[in-house]
């Protein structure tokens, strides 16, 4: 309101030479303030198509099979030739076999992405197969790419994810139970039932990526300084120096 008065002030009053000053700097104003909206509309479609656009791009074809050979670096990965495109290209088998849960953290992860599946390019999804023995843990770590969507397909699991003001979000999942994990919020899942459980997960990314924080803070290679660790957790550099050769 501000600056459509100082406007209409300037105008008036250099524009005597008009027969009607008012009726011209009216017109002047209006015209200012079409543009005023035209920018403003502008701007807000800018910043609306900006939070469309952000995730896996949308194929722009009927599919784009990853080339795993093309030495061609993109976002993603160079279409194959579709010529020699086949129904393997869009098959993996993979999901139907228990994972080997015989470790440290007593599970095992089965990925079904874009590099199992070459089909999968471009289309924005992958799944997961997770195994869990008696006690097992999917440890706590995110996806920085994907929102997760799991089911449970056999035994029982707590799950749950932490959001950036650090609350804590949790649920005891019985078979058959859904559960969703916002992307890139650290999350986790663990076997707290009888028996062995197994679930799937879709993702809302071609190749979503998994960082998992234990490794991440403790497993860095070159190592993280010990002072940087010591001080983050509020223990000493002989501890840190214990928790680093568990990862070794």
């Amino acid at each position: 309101m501000a600056t459509i008065l100082k406007e209409w002030r300037e105008c008036v009053y250099g524009s005597s030479k008009h027969s009607y000053p008012e009726l011209f700097c009216v017109s002047i104003i209006m015209a200012n303030g079409m543009i005023y909206l035209t920018l403003g509309l502008f701007l807000l479609i800018s910043c609306y198509s900006d939070r469309v656009m952000a995730g896996d791009p949308d194929p722009l074809q009927d599919f784009c099979v990853a080339d795993m050979d093309s030495k061609v670096k993109v976002n993603g990965f160079v279409c194959k030739d579709p010529m020699p495109v086949s129904a393997e290209d869009f098959f993996f088998g993979g999901l139907g076999q228990a994972g080997n849960t015989d470790n440290a953290v007593g599970s095992n992860v089965t990925m079904a992405n874009v590099m199992q599946i070459p089909g999968l390019n471009t289309f924005g999804i992958s799944l997961v197969r997770i195994d869990y023995a008696v006690g097992g843990i999917n440890p706590p770590h995110t996806h920085p790419r994907a929102t997760e969507v799991l089911v449970l397909l056999e035994g029982q699991l707590l799950v749950g994810f932490i959001d950036t003001t650090n609350k804590f979000f949790s649920k005891t999942l019985e078979k058959g139970d859904v559960f969703v994990f916002p992307k890139a919020l650290v999350h986790f899942q663990q076997n707290v039932g009888h028996e062995n459980a197994v679930a799937i997960a879709a993702l809302s990314s071609q190749l979503p990526g998994a960082q998992t924080i234990a490794n991440s803070l403790f497993a860095a290679d070159p190592p993280l300084p010990d002072s940087v660790l010591a001080k983050a957790f509020r223990i000493t550099q002989e501890l840190v120096d214990y928790i680093q050769k568990q990862f070794a």
